[in-house]
């Protein structure tokens, strides 16, 4: 019969299996890989208004929709995994992030069908983003506009 391990063997095993994390290690990959996609993004809005002559809002549409593209591309390949485990936030935090949760279900339910498959699962991870982004705005909007009625603002 096999002995039940007691509370205290059982937290050093949890403290044995846990992994070890450096906070400063995590807070620089963030913070380079995030202004890495910040740079990609500046050099893509530079390009697209000295080189293709395109209004500002025009070009930061095209450094919307190219970082959104590489995002998925890289989720494709199964590039962006582990460029995330390595850059934590700094990958997870802007669009790319968003871009990859909406790609990764689609592509891992794809084998399932359309509808079935890639239709329901698509939006398991950023479905709830944008419910309770969409809801958080709009209860701020409703203050901002009783607080205007109020004559507040």
């Amino acid at each position: 019969m096999k002995k039940e391990p007691t509370t205290q063997e059982y937290a050093d095993q949890v403290k044995q299996m846990t992994p070890k994390f450096s906070s400063f290690t995590n807070c620089w990959h963030a913070f380079v890989s995030g202004g890495a996609i910040c740079l990609l993004g500046e050099i893509i809005h530079q390009v697209t208004v000295r080189q293709f002559h395109m209004s500002q809002e025009n070009a930061l549409i095209t450094v919307s929709v190219s970082l959104i593209l590489l995002s998925v591309l890289l989720t494709g390949l199964q590039w962006f995994a582990p460029l995330a485990k390595w850059c934590g936030a700094g990958t997870l935090v802007p669009i790319t992030g968003f871009a990859n949760s909406v790609a990764s279900p689609a592509i891992e339910y794809q084998s399932e069908g359309q509808v079935f498959g890639i239709g329901v699962k698509i939006f398991t991870i950023a479905g709830p983003v944008i419910l309770y982004g969409i809801f958080s705005s709009w209860i701020v909007g409703f203050i901002y506009w009783l607080c205007k009625c109020a004559g507040w603002l």
